[in-house]
């Protein structure tokens, strides 16, 4: 049998049918080894082939800015999730009784274990700020649009897995604020009717959190995060099976629309990457307790009550929400709500241009949703008493209306820019930008 392993596959094309400048059909570069050895193994393995029109060879839009580099950096912060929780677990004790002191055994005893303590408790922050400007700038630039459901789809699904680790990682230390803040959320699960009394015993494991509780909290702490590792790898999957986005929203059709991802795009990560660090670095080093909770340094105690209790920064608009509503029940199924709708945005955004940059009603409405959303939390840090509670209810009404009432409406009434014909276009012809 003579020829490239990969030859009996057939060539590697570019979704959406991308031409070369020719016009024949655009295929992407593959690897062939010249070294005997690696050839061997390409044959029985084709490893290097994948890894070079993945992430070499690969053609992505050439007009693609800073904004798409968070995919990159969430990808690296994974990483060193995994990599500093796979090592503090090896001093973590999951044991009611001595969890805080072995949290401080980490802090004070074992060498560098202050340093990769912060660098897990500030590094889940760090996730949860790039992860939501790596939404909302696909919210802006419409990327969760056709062909891209699946691909947004599995982003929600990577969301809702990191709000549960963060959420279990929270509760380890085993301090004031992670004792109390496991007991009101866990709680919200008994609103369920039926089987809610039964959910809660079950998460407890038993009548009340105790050190069952922590076992299991810590048990899906550590294994989550290999599930997320797994769908995001399907993520990843699924956004080279349709391409990638770009700020005008404009498919590729020709060879001139693209550039290799290396070095172009690599490059441009690699900047954003290290000046992303610098500000992950300067929390950890100067202020590695700013985003945490001065109670988490005070064992748990079950016969004192926190006088605030409140969940990390970036649950804080959900928390909004949920004591917004004044029926329990109602309150969890909006919790739960705010974060599934955001799954049917594909099909609850009607109009069909992708980029906000061709959509300025649509533009003041996405802005006016970003306030709406730091001002739930905001509210959220707050006491849920007088009128933080009726401004919460006002932003609560906002944030479901400009999913389910806003954005249907601006897809038949929004009076959109002309687009570019091409992504070349838009960037040698200046005149025909939105911007």
């Amino acid at each position: 049998m003579s020829g490239h392993p990969n030859d009996a596959l057939g060539p590697k094309a570019w979704p959406f049918n991308l031409k070369t400048d020719s016009g024949a059909p655009y295929e992407i570069p593959s690897y062939r080894p010249t070294n005997p050895v690696l050839r061997w193994l390409e044959y029985r393995l084709p490893l290097l082939s994948f890894a070079y029109s993945t992430a070499v060879s690969y053609p992505t839009p050439r007009n693609l800015n800073y904004w798409w580099t968070f995919g990159g950096i969430l990808t690296f912060l994974l990483g060193a999730q995994i990599v500093t929780g796979i090592i503090l677990v090896m001093h973590y004790t999951p044991h009611a009784d001595m969890a805080f002191n072995s949290v401080e055994h980490i802090m004070r005893d074992v060498n560098y274990g202050w340093l990769l303590r912060y660098l897990h408790s500030n590094g889940a922050s760090m996730f949860f700020v790039a992860v939501y400007i790596h939404m909302a700038r696909g919210m802006y630039y419409g990327s969760y649009k056709e062909p891209r459901e699946v691909l947004w789809i599995l982003g929600v699904i990577l969301y809702l897995l990191m709000m549960a680790t963060g959420f279990l990682g929270y509760t380890l230390p085993w301090g004031q604020m992670s004792f109390w803040g496991a007991t009101v959320i866990t709680n919200f699960f008994s609103a369920i009717p039926l089987v809610g009394e039964s959910v809660v015993s079950w998460l407890w494991g038993g009548y009340a959190i105790g050190n069952p509780t922590l076992q299991r909290f810590f048990s899906l702490h550590y294994l989550l995060p290999f599930v997320i590792v797994g769908v995001v790898v399907l993520h990843v999957w699924a956004l080279h099976m349709v391409g990638q986005n770009n700020p005008t929203g404009v498919e590729p059709k020709t060879e001139k629309d693209t550039v290799a991802f290396t070095p172009y795009a690599t490059i441009k990560d690699s900047f954003m990457m290290v000046c992303f660090c610098i500000v992950y670095a300067w929390f950890v080093f100067y202020v590695p307790n700013y985003l945490g909770h001065a109670d988490n340094y005070i064992p748990a105690n079950p016969a004192v009550t926190p006088t605030h209790i409140v969940p990390e920064w970036y649950y804080l608009p959900f928390y909004a929400i949920l004591r917004a509503i004044p029926n329990k029940l109602l309150g969890v199924i909006a919790l739960f709500g705010s974060i599934g709708i955001l799954a049917f945005l594909p099909w609850l955004d009607t109009s069909r241009v992708r980029s906000a940059n061709y959509r300025p009603l649509f533009r003041q409405f996405f802005w006016i949703f970003i306030l709406v959303t730091v001002g739930l939390g905001w509210l959220g840090s707050k006491p849920a008493e007088g009128g933080y509670i009726i401004a919460a209810r006002i932003l609560t009404f906002y944030y479901f209306a400009h999913f389910l009432i806003i954005l249907p409406v601006l897809g038949w009434v929004e009076k959109t820019k002309p687009l570019p014909n091409s992504i070349s276009e838009s960037i040698l012809t200046p005149n025909r930008s939105a911007n």
